[in-house]
């Protein structure tokens, strides 16, 4: 391994890109720490179902969502706006003809993502920062921004927003130079880096835990047993999350021979390979993203039904205790009703994106139009018709890998007693994330190894 990484930067185009990419990722680390001007403190610390949520979308986001910095909204708007034409696609027609019109049409949705991604922006940075500054939040302004009522003067929102916007925009634009002059895919890139950073965190306070003798399953104390347990579970985590995301359902296809004169062209055998998780992370982020949202709801329109009156058994404190104890099922992880609800919208998105992204008829088209065929079934509906049975079925294996990767920290959590910074490390969004842009990185360095006759990474 040590002389094929010598080999990667022996070769000065790689080596210019590898070193490109760093130099970029590091310039989006620098951003990641300075603060808006105008703040004062922020202590990241809310408590209860709104932190929960900061901390599980920022793990997706690339940003930290409870400390208010220049890159404060990180990419998640432009992911908004790209999964809002994703889907615009499969629907609306004009988006449906741009895509099919080869680079050109991609230029162009990509030129409309950029444009949504600005208005999502101006939307997002002036309600998280109104939210963050007032009573919800934890921000707190200096002395010489406020006005005469004690809050934040429209002025300085407005250029806290503008500040806000740009740091996303220039997030997205250090992507698209990733992309074109890098290496990897850029916004995968950031997200990963976003992730990875936390680790020292996590295994600092996985430290502070640890105790010489034996704990056994004792809350909040992790001996060397506990430890061991940790590490082989990580380590089959991981190989199971590398296994189904590299696993294929491959279907023999037969392209049709063609007599040109003497020769005889085609007739070879090949195969059209299906991803067993071809939904990949996007079921756990919409999942998660999902349940959160009713127990911020219940927990904020609880206090709104206390009547102050002392009578516990009236009516409107009888609303607001259910409605607290409802945000409070929410707000566990670990809670029997929250994790069943997790795997069901894990299974829905699961068939959900997937109906989005794969299209058995146009598929069968392309084959039917570059001469090949599935042996056994005719070209068009019946070869549409089989691969959607195919892709029904390999869509329970995969949502079923994502629902036991998903509820894995929770697990961690509950049974070690351990923190869910480190636990999260064990599976969910964070841990696919980062395989999956590994493993794209790792085939795009193997594609400029190949090119000049060497070996591969993953090759023994």
């Amino acid at each position: 391994m040590l002389e094929k990484l010598r080999i990667v930067f022996t070769i000065p185009e790689l080596r210019q890109k590898i070193f490109l990419t760093l130099m970029l990722l590091g310039i989006y680390r620098i951003g990641y720490q300075i603060r808006l001007p105008v703040m004062k403190s922020s202590t990241g610390d809310m408590g209860g179902t709104l932190n929960a949520f900061f901390e599980k979308v920022s793990m997706f986001a690339a940003t930290d969502l409870r400390s208010l910095s220049i890159f404060g909204l990180g990419i998640m708007p432009y992911i908004s706006a790209s999964i809002i034409f994703q889907l615009l696609g499969t629907v609306w027609p004009p988006i449906e003809k741009l895509r099919k019109e080869g680079q050109t049409g991609i230029k162009k949705i990509n030129e409309y993502t950029r444009y949504l991604t600005v208005i999502i922006c101006l939307i997002q940075s002036w309600v998280y920062l109104n939210f963050m500054v007032g009573s919800g939040g934890t921000a707190t302004v200096s002395e010489q921004f406020l006005n005469s009522s004690g809050s934040l003067s429209f002025g300085w929102q407005v250029t806290l927003v503008m500040i806000m916007t740009c740091g996303t925009v220039f997030l997205m634009w250090l992507g698209e130079q990733i992309d074109e002059y890098g290496i990897g895919n850029g916004i995968s890139l950031l997200i990963m880096a976003g992730i990875l950073v936390q680790m020292p965190n996590a295994l600092w306070n996985l430290r502070s835990s640890m105790q010489s003798s034996l704990s056994g399953m004792s809350q909040g104390q992790i001996g060397p047993d506990v430890l061991i347990i940790l590490g082989c579970l990580f380590v089959a985590v991981v190989f199971a999350v590398v296994f189904i995301t590299l696993a294929q359902r491959r279907i023999p296809t037969q392209s049709a021979k063609h007599v040109r004169g003497r020769k005889v062209y085609g007739g070879t055998k090949q195969y059209l390979p299906l991803k067993i998780n071809q939904a990949g992370v996007m079921p756990i982020i919409f999942a998660s993203s999902l349940l959160m949202i009713p127990g911020v709801v219940l927990q904020l329109l609880a206090p709104v039904f206390i009547d102050g009156s002392g009578n516990e058994n009236s009516f409107s404190n009888t609303v607001a205790r259910y409605l607290t104890n409802g945000a409070i099922v929410f707000q566990n992880p670990s809670s029997f009703i929250y994790n069943i609800l997790y795997i069901l919208l894990i299974f829905f998105f699961c068939f959900f994106w997937t109906s989005i992204t794969f299209n058995p008829k146009e598929m069968s088209e392309n084959l039917k139009d570059h001469g090949t065929f599935i042996p056994g079934y005719r070209p068009g509906k019946r070869t549409a018709d089989y691969l959607e049975r195919v892709m029904v079925r390999i869509t329970y294996v995969g949502a079923a890998f994502l629902a036991i990767v998903a509820i894995v920290p929770t697990l961690v959590t509950s049974q070690f007693g351990v923190s869910f910074s480190v636990a999260a490390f064990y599976g969910g969004t964070g841990l696919l994330i980062a395989v999956s842009v590994a493993f794209d990185l790792i085939q795009k360095i193997d594609s400029h190894l190949l090119m000049r006759n060497y070996r591969g990474l993953l090759e023994s």
